[in-house]
C-alpha cells in the first residue's frame, strides 16, 4: 500500500544565511523576497511542494534577531520560536564555512523531540571545499542532527538530496493542499512583498527597516489588476530619500515591482504606489497587529 505524507517543515538561523533564496529554490517559485540585506523576511511564510505521494509545508521564517529588541525584532523571534514548536521536521540553515553569535543563538531553539536536518548553504561560495569537513564536524559536536546537507540554494546544488532526507521524516498524513498549491498566503500579501523587495535592492541601508507595504486597493478584471500599494515609513524625512529625485526612485520601485506582478499574476497589471507616515510604527506591537503582523 502506498504511504501517504505531509508535513510543516521550518526553516530556521540567523540573518542572512539563505532561508528565502532555499525556500523559493525548494518550492520552485519566488514567494519569499530575497535581499542581500540581513532580516528582509518578516513573515511566517508557507510554501508548498508536492512530490507524489510526499507534501512538504515549508515556512520560511524570520532570521533569529538577537542584536536588537525592538517591537518588530521581539515579534519576529515569536514567529520562530512557534513555528519551531508547531512543525514536523526542522531545517537548520547555515552558511558554509561561517558561524558566529548569531548561528550559535539558534541552537538552544532547536527542538530535541522532532528531527532536525542541518543544511550548510551556499557551499558555492566556499573557496576551499577541504574545510567543509571541518566545519560540519564541530557543528555535529554542537548538536544532535538528524542528518547533514551541503547545499547551494542560489545554484540548486544538492536540494533534491536535501528534500530526499526531509521526505524520511514526514509524518504519515493526508495532504493538505492541491497538487497545484504553492502557497497559502493570498497573492495581494506576495504583491505587497514584491514592492518591499525592490525597497530593500534599491533604497540605503537604513530606510528598508523603517518601511513596510499595504495594498489598500485590488480590483481584477477581464483587462487586468489595478493595485494601489501604500508605503509606510516612519518619519516625514523618509519620504524625499524613498521618492527620489523628481520621484525617479519611486518609479523605478513600482515599475520593477510591477513587472514581477505580471510574472506572478499571468496577467496586465496597473500599479500605484504611494507613500504615508505612521510615526513609530515598528516600535508598537499594537501598530504592527494593525498592519498584518503576527
Amino acid at each position: 500500500m502506498t504511504v501517504t505524507r505531509c508535513g510543516f517543515v521550518a526553516l530556521v538561523g540567523r540573518p542572512n544565511v539563505g532561508k528565502s533564496t532555499l525556500s523559493n529554490a525548494l518550492v520552485g517559485a519566488k514567494l519569499s523576497i530575497v535581499s542581500r540585506k540581513a532580516q528582509t523576511t518578516r513573515h511566517r511564510i508557507h510554501g508548498v511542494l508536492t512530490r507524489g505521494h510526499d507534501q512538504f509545508i515549508f515556512v520560511d521564517t524570520p532570521g533569529f534577531q538577537t542584536r536588537h529588541g525592538g517591537a518588530m525584532n521581539r515579534m519576529m523571534n515569536r514567529v520562530v520560536t512557534q513555528a519551531l514548536a508547531e512543525v514536523d521536521v526542522v531545517v537548520h540553515v547555515v552558511e558554509a564555512g561561517k558561524w558566529s553569535a548569531g548561528d550559535a543563538a539558534v541552537l538552544p531553539l532547536l527542538p530535541t523531540q522532532r528531527p532536525v536536518v542541518l543544511a550548510v548553504n551556499k557551499i558555492d561560495a566556499l573557496k576551499n571545499k577541504n574545510e567543509l569537513f571541518a566545519y560540519v564536524t564541530r557543528l555535529t559536536h554542537e548538536f544532535s542532527y538528524a542528518a547533514v546537507v551541503p547545499v547551494s540554494a542560489q545554484r540548486d546544488t544538492q536540494l533534491d538530496v536535501l528534500v530526499d532526507e526531509i521526505a524520511l521524516h514526514l509524518p504519515e498524513a493526508e495532504h493538505l493542499f492541491e497538487e497545484d498549491t504553492l502557497t497559502d498566503r493570498p497573492v495581494r500579501f506576495l504583491a505587497a512583498e514584491l514592492v518591499r523587495e525592490k525597497i530593500f535592492r534599491l533604497v540605503g541601508d537604513e530606510l528598508p527597516y523603517a518601511c513596510t507595504v499595504v495594498i489598500e486597493q485590488w480590483e481584477e478584471t477581464e483587462a487586468g489588476v489595478r493595485v494601489a500599494a501604500c508605503v509606510i515609513v516612519e518619519r516625514e524625512s523618509h519620504r524625499p530619500i524613498l521618492l527620489g529625485a523628481g520621484g525617479q526612485h519611486m518609479k523605478r520601485i513600482a515599475t520593477e515591482a510591477r513587472q514581477d506582478m505580471i510574472k506572478l499574476l499571468d496577467k496586465p497589471v496597473h500599479l500605484d504606489v504611494y507613500i504615508k507616515v505612521r510615526k513609530g510604527w515598528s516600535d508598537r506591537e499594537a501598530a504592527l497587529r494593525d498592519l498584518g503582523y503576527e
